[in-house]
């Protein structure tokens, strides 16, 4: 008897409260943009991106999150995008910018930006998805640009 495994299909809706719990593990278990201060991302910014200062968005597998993306409504700005390591090349990423960047382009930003570690998987995936790199904000960080489409 064979089984053959197929693959779950990806949910992608609004982060709601009861999913920070989810947001914030991944957040810690990334390998890439790790944080030097864990606690400098406060379960409060994670509320108040929510609805407060922005708008969150998950993507689900099964009922679980893999995958968590933020859009800052005051500078038109990603203020993260993060997909648990376990479930990386799944597809979740490109969508969960995309939802982000639509928002921030729906509420009249011009253009959105981000912030990511340079030459690491995220700033290969920046470009890939057709954003714009810049010039680095740090030592550390490459901005990253995209204009509204016409």
């Amino acid at each position: 008897m064979t089984m053959t495994m197929t693959k779950s299909e990806l949910q992608f809706r609004v982060a709601v409260k009861a999913d920070i719990p989810a947001m914030a593990a991944i957040r810690l278990a990334v390998r890439e943009n790790v944080l030097n201060n864990p606690a400098r991302v406060t379960t409060q910014m994670y509320e108040d991106y929510l609805e407060l200062l922005g708008r969150g968005w998950v993507c689900e597998q099964d009922g679980e999150i893999i995958g968590f993306s933020y859009a800052a409504m005051a500078d038109g700005s990603i203020w993260a995008l993060f997909v648990s390591p376990d479930k990386e090349g799944l597809g979740a990423g490109a969508p969960l910018l995309k939802l982000a960047a639509d928002w921030l382009f729906s509420r009249g930003h011009p253009t959105v930006t981000l912030g990511t570690e340079a030459n690491t998987r995220a700033d290969r995936f920046y470009l890939a998805q057709g954003w714009t790199r810049g010039e680095m904000k740090d030592e550390v960080e490459v901005v990253y640009t995209l204009q509204r489409p016409a």
